[in-house]
């Protein structure tokens, strides 16, 4: 069945108009309330109410806006209504359901099929938006514990000298006066880094003790996010 034969058998709907006037609303502010309930479906990824429109006598061939709603949108539209606002819209629904469902106009079919586009469209944008956070994170699923700066760049897939000169210009690393890397403290205040005290053996071949810098999980996540965004 092609996408034209679907849309002829869409779901039964209720305009806008007609549940202002069951409402005893105006049907601008039904809109508004509708414009706000399409702002909850799309922070849920549910489909957003339909928007159509229709011509008044009065007015001509112009065209106004109204909205399409099914049963179940309706019933999310008026849940804050009245209660007997609330039973007229399923009294109403129960009369539509009895009716054979009517064919489409064909400027109901093209306006269906444009919507569901830009739907399409805005999903694509949102998955390319995400997809950044979602390769830094994967590049950081195998990282457990803190690690030191070469396992860091192992992981943010960087060049471990770039990597080190990178954090030396951005505040993240310092050199002592061994020239041994040091984490800044305010790093480390905000959970990015960590010390570990290692041992070495100075020229003299006694064994000293040092602080090396550690990248934490949360450092490491935030890195990969600036990397991703291009900062680096």
């Amino acid at each position: 069945m092609n996408d034209l034969a679907i849309l002829k058998q869409t779901a039964q709907t209720m305009s806008s108009r007609e549940i202002a006037q069951l409402c005893e609303k105006q049907h601008g502010h039904v809109c508004r309330d509708i414009e706000q309930l399409n702002q909850t479906y799309e922070q849920m990824g549910l489909s957003k109410i339909g928007q159509g429109y229709y011509t008044h006598p009065n007015t001509g061939s112009q065209q106004h806006r109204e909205f399409l709603l099914t049963k179940e949108q309706s019933i999310d539209l008026v849940t804050g209504y009245r209660a007997d606002i609330r039973i007229r819209i399923n009294r109403r629904w129960q009369e539509l359901e009895t009716q054979p469902p009517r064919e489409l106009s064909r400027l109901e079919i093209l306006q269906i099929a444009l919507q569901a586009e830009q739907e399409k469209i805005a999903l694509e944008c949102k998955v390319n938006e995400l997809q950044p956070k979602a390769d830094a994170l994967d590049r950081i699923s195998h990282a457990i514990g803190n690690q030191n700066v070469r396992d860091t760049a192992k992981t943010l897939d960087k060049n471990q000298n770039q990597f080190v000169d990178w954090c030396l210009k951005n505040d993240w690393l310092y050199r002592d006066d061994a020239s041994r890397l040091k984490a800044y403290q305010h790093r480390i205040n905000q959970g990015f880094m960590a010390q570990k005290s290692v041992i070495y053996k100075g020229q003299d071949g006694a064994e000293r003790v040092t602080m090396q810098p550690m990248f934490t999980p949360k450092g490491i996540t935030h890195l990969a996010n600036k990397f991703n965004k291009a900062i680096a």
